[in-house]
């Protein structure tokens, strides 16, 4: 099997830049739209092709792990600017209270991302080029750390005291917990679906990501 580090899956992506995601798509047959229906998951798909993995399978026989995340960026008055937020990990209500920062599952994702940035240019664009690829090479006293630590303990501390369902996304400067899924009354049983909640980069740490990155 041949192994494929986070180093070289970043060298192998950053081949790409500049190109159009969507085309490489189509050369290499993963659907996006031409269903009249998008595949949500086309990005990934074709990120995990080009970084030299096999599709839903980044995990190395060594041991090392990563994941690829792509986060769409568009222009807003000639500076690029991300459109969205991005997911770290769900979270479990046991973990969260047991575990300290450094060695949480939300510090796990953040230090073992890949982070990609596509250009957006609107809802079923024909292209989307790859802007930029980058990892969170962060240690841990970077005052970024630190402050996305203050924002974990904060979050972790008000669920111990006051409970799962005081959490939302207003809290934290850099990362945010919540609310992920649907919710609401399932139509199909007639009862109400559990409330789930996410860790989420704000998108102002997805920019700092973007900007400060080479």
């Amino acid at each position: 099997m041949k192994i494929v580090t986070r180093a070289t899956a970043i060298k192998n992506l950053k081949k790409y830049i500049g190109q159009d995601l969507r085309q490489l798509a189509k050369k290499l047959k993963i659907t996006t739209y031409e269903t009249g229906k998008q595949n949500k998951g086309w990005k990934g798909l074709i990120l995990e092709l080009l970084a030299g993995l096999e599709n839903n399978v980044s995990k190395a026989p060594n041991g090392l792990s990563y994941e690829l995340k792509s986060v769409s960026f568009y222009h807003v008055k000639d500076k690029l600017i991300p459109k969205e937020t991005m997911a770290i990990t769900m979270i479990n209500q046991k973990e969260l209270k047991e575990q300290e920062f450094f060695k949480s599952h939300v510090w796990e994702k953040l230090k073992s991302i890949v982070f990609c940035a596509v250009m957006w240019h609107g809802k079923n664009s024909d292209n989307a080029e790859l802007l930029k690829v980058t990892s969170l090479d962060f240690s841990e006293t970077d005052d970024l750390i630190k402050e996305i630590k203050a924002d974990y303990d904060f979050i972790r501390a008000k669920l111990i005291k006051k409970g799962f369902s005081s959490l939302t996304g207003k809290d934290g400067k850099w990362i945010q917990a919540r609310t992920k899924g649907q919710g609401g009354i399932n139509p199909k049983t007639g009862k109400r679906r559990p409330i789930t909640r996410a860790f989420y980069a704000r998108k102002e740490l997805v920019a700092k990501i973007f900007n400060d990155s080479k």
